[in-house]
């Protein structure tokens, strides 16, 4: 499983031109699903997203999770993430996982990351989508397990 986390001021995402997912402050997650990804990838990397220590206190430091500032969070399907581009001019997505995998798989990271109570807005899975991303600081960390 790959998360590419953003620390965001605001977050959309559109298809066909309507929003269909909208944050204020918190994180923006592009997520991409490999075959191999289990319910164990799915624990570890809800748990990561929700308590990693990337918002500023009031000393300016890294010291608040997204948890703790009560932020909100855009989860977005992106199987690209793992595009194999080494070789050749077209890359390869056979590590990403089918979509029959990928799907429900994701929707139980949502899930996850619903359990905290957390405002979590999300894309449309397979869909094409524009997302604006107001990246905060820029912090953009990639996330793998």
């Amino acid at each position: 499983m790959r998360v590419v986390l953003q620390r965001v001021t605001a977050s959309q995402v559109t298809v066909d031109g309507v929003i269909v997912g909208k944050i204020g402050r918190g994180l923006n997650l592009l997520v991409g699903i490999a075959e191999t990804d289990t319910e164990a990838e799915l624990e570890w990397m809800a748990r990561k997203c929700l308590e990693l220590r990337i918002f500023p206190d009031q000393r300016d430091r890294f010291d608040q999770s997204v948890q703790d500032i009560k932020g909100e969070l855009l989860v977005i399907s992106q199987f690209t993430l793992y595009g194999d581009s080494r070789k050749g001019r077209r890359p390869s997505f056979e590590q990403a996982a089918a979509p029959a995998i990928a799907e429900p798989l994701y929707e139980q990271f949502v899930a996850k990351l619903r359990q905290s109570g957390l405002v979590v807005a999300t894309g449309k899975f397979g869909a094409t989508m524009q997302v604006l991303i107001e990246n905060d600081g820029p912090l953009t960390l990639i996330l793998e397990r």
